[in-house]
């Protein structure tokens, strides 16, 4: 589940980049992987949505919006949770101020 603390407060100017997303009217199973699902038909699902969001007009804010909240779940900004799970581990750790 993801850890909702991290979204940002139910302001619409935070969340209005989602009403211009290539996404929009969709399925949302072209996004997110149904449980089991493995190997060349994840791999085809995940390219086709790919493709939906190699068009998409706020594909930058959507990525950065997956990442600041560690979506765990889904395609969201071109890339998909394996994908952007390692983006996450190759993050420097932040240094704690007065260490």
């Amino acid at each position: 589940m993801a850890d909702i603390r991290r979204l940002p407060n139910p302001v619409a100017e935070v969340w209005d980049w989602q009403l211009h997303g290539a996404c929009r009217g969709e399925s949302t199973s072209l996004f997110f992987h149904p449980d089991g699902e493995r190997g060349p038909a994840r791999a085809r699902r995940q390219a086709a949505a790919k493709a939906v969001c190699g068009r998409c007009p706020v594909l930058e804010s959507c990525l950065k919006h997956a990442l600041s909240v560690r979506e765990p779940y889904g395609v969201w900004g071109g890339m998909s949770e394996e994908e952007r799970t390692r983006l996450i581990a190759a993050e420097p750790a932040p240094i704690a101020a007065g260490v």
